[in-house]
């Protein structure tokens, strides 16, 4: 069941959706629904693959990510596979987009001292401009990274990176709603299902709990080392058990 109105069905997966060799097919049959928009969130490494292209002909929105302006910087921040190759994935950007009859968002994660510096982002405008997007958002880790020396860009480097792309839009506050539940037998296994893909602050593991009525499950997992509790940017999380902080690699079809 989908909600009466959705602004869009989003394939995003657990991991990266344009490894799916059916997201080509699912989109085009999520289609057929007039009602329902498709969007597409990506980490654009894969772009540069004429298959991946035209799997992703037929949404409305793809929201491919730009970390990096130039190599160096790409490696560090993204950690990609060691075949992939910055030229290659930002040439595979610019062709999409001037294929593409859909709208092209982009996402920038701005890490303190990585990416976030004038020269940093000068390199990202000029992709960017090649590129030629329809959108540009700014984000910032908001959540517990996979590294433990990631750090949010702080609000006036994130105000400066406006000033320089020129056309971003900042979405570096945390997000808010709710997650739908329907599909869980109890709160226990929304926390750990959903944690595992979305690190939840301890507020919103309450939440989830309050809606199945069950008053202390997340001390009780926390107890039983079922959660363990981390601290970031200000916030407490409660993360599952086998969270792990280490490479973020991303794998070719």
């Amino acid at each position: 069941m989908y909600h009466t109105n959705p602004d869009f069905v989003t394939f995003v997966g657990d991991g990266e959706p344009t490894l799916c060799r059916d997201l080509g097919w699912l989109i085009r049959e999520t289609k057929k629904e007039p009602r329902l928009k498709t969007a597409v969130i990506t980490n654009g490494s894969l772009l540069w693959q004429a298959d991946v292209r035209q799997d992703l002909a037929a949404a409305d929105v793809v929201i491919p990510s730009l970390d990096a302006g130039r190599e160096e910087t790409f490696k560090k921040i993204d950690r990609p596979h060691r075949s992939l190759d910055f030229d290659a994935v930002l040439q595979g950007l610019i062709d999409f987009s001037a294929g593409f009859h859909g709208q092209v968002w982009v996402e920038i994660m701005l890490v303190r001292g990585v990416n976030d510096t004038d020269e940093e982002l000068l390199s990202i405008k000029r992709a960017l401009e090649r590129i030629d997007p329809d959108r540009v958002y700014l984000l910032t880790p908001i959540r517990p990274p996979a590294e433990a020396w990631v750090e949010p860009s702080d609000a006036r480097t994130i105000l400066k990176a406006q000033e320089i792309i020129g056309q971003a839009v900042s979405v570096a506050s945390p997000e808010s709603g709710h997650f739908s539940l329907e599909n869980f037998v109890d709160a226990r296994e929304a926390i750990l299902e959903i944690g595992s893909r979305h690190p939840l602050r301890r507020e919103q593991a309450q939440e989830i709990e309050k809606a199945f009525l069950s008053p202390g499950t997340v001390e009780t997992m926390l107890k039983n080392r079922e959660l363990i509790r981390a601290k970031y940017n200000g916030q407490t999380y409660v993360l599952p058990g086998h969270f792990k902080r280490g490479r973020k690699i991303t794998r070719q079809k």
